[in-house]
């Protein structure tokens, strides 16, 4: 009797496994609408879903939408799109990678931890205590978003030039590699 209750175990377990992992998708997917309707940076191309961390959507008053990787490229496209009036802006929260209103989150900018699209990282987080983690983990200085996105215009020159550089590296690699 004891045997058939070890190999009922046994069976269970991967069934919970997969129940489990079914679930975790589910909630992977719903917290991850905006990524699944637009994946990719509509101004530099990164995969928003590999940098759901950092995301930022835009959302106008005419209905329409900005999906964007970063702070850096919603600065980008904010000072190209001036005729348009954001209704909301929302960015992933680090540590939970859900989308919260970017507004009102606590930002850190600076730090250990290199930036998207950007040397100096600016994080979004929905709860002040986990950007006060962050900053006693890695650095930084605790904002709010308007300084953020100052922190992003001030930064602009340096990082358009050092993804310029990246860039030309990648094509170089690129094309010296696909000759052989």
């Amino acid at each position: 009797m004891r045997s058939g209750r070890n190999n009922m175990g046994r069976h269970l377990l991967p069934v919970v496994v997969i129940i489990g992992l079914l679930l975790s998708g589910a909630a992977y997917g719903q917290a991850k609408e905006d990524v699944r309707l637009h994946r990719d940076c509509i101004y530099c191309g990164m995969d928003r879903g590999m940098f759901d961390f950092t995301r930022v959507l835009i959302s106008y008053d005419d209905g329409s939408v900005t999906p964007v990787c970063s702070i850096h490229c919603a600065a980008v496209y904010l000072a190209n799109k001036i005729d348009k009036t954001p209704k909301t802006i929302q960015a992933g929260d680090f540590n939970t990678k859900d989308l919260i209103n970017a507004e009102g989150a606590s930002w850190v900018i600076g730090g250990s931890k290199p930036g998207v699209m950007s040397k100096r990282g600016k994080w979004a987080f929905a709860k002040k205590i986990d950007a006060e983690a962050f900053i006693a983990k890695n650095g930084g200085v605790l904002s709010d978003f308007e300084t953020a996105m100052k922190a992003a215009y001030e930064d602009m020159y340096a990082d358009t030039k050092m993804i310029r550089e990246k860039r030309k590296k990648n094509r170089m690699k690129h094309n010296t590699g696909s000759g052989h």
